[in-house]
């Protein structure tokens, strides 16, 4: 059981009635819209993203770029093999270039699809990034930790922070 006070919570898209309600149960919201970019800070963290963006992905990928990190983390979201599948390399090593890197160095076991909702959580996986599997990849993976831009990228997926002034706009859709 985790604690409701060590769960922390963020979606730019909640209303003030949905984060009352979040704050009433405990949950720890995040102040301000980190993009993705929020790290585990040393214990072992899991997050769930379904039907995120791949920037909000690569961001997370980013921020936690080390053995050390990545090893903590699990990620519930969108399947990075499916991305790998639907997108050309070209553009997935231009444009989220840490999701590139991962799938090497990662596990990943998709979710059994719900009868119900087959065209709703159909892609949906468990992510992780064993250890031993991680130290298999070339140092150079590891040296170049610059943070993603998106400068060029035409499918961008994302509430950026300056899209609202608080960082919860509950007007703002993905």
């Amino acid at each position: 059981q985790v604690p409701p006070g060590r769960c922390s919570l963020f979606d730019p898209v909640f209303s003030t009635r949905e984060l009352a309600a979040l704050a009433r149960l405990g949950l720890r919201l995040l102040p301000e819209n980190e993009e993705g970019k929020h790290g585990v800070e040393g214990s072992g963290t899991l997050f769930y993203m379904v039907h995120c963006g791949k920037a909000l992905y690569n961001n997370l990928l980013w921020r936690n770029w080390s053995l050390g990190a990545l090893s903590k983390v699990v990620i519930i979201g969108n399947s990075f093999k499916g991305m790998e599948e639907r997108l050309l390399s070209r553009i997935l090593e231009r444009d989220y270039s840490y999701i590139a890197k991962a799938l090497k160095g990662m596990e990943e076991v998709a979710l059994p699809a719900h009868p119900r909702y087959l065209d709703t959580f159909n892609d949906t996986s468990v992510h992780w990034f064993p250890l031993p599997k991680l130290k298999e990849l070339s140092p150079e993976v590891w040296d170049f930790v610059e943070e993603p831009t998106y400068k060029e990228c035409d499918d961008l997926e994302i509430i950026r922070k300056e899209d609202s002034a608080d960082g919860h706009s509950p007007t703002a859709a993905e």
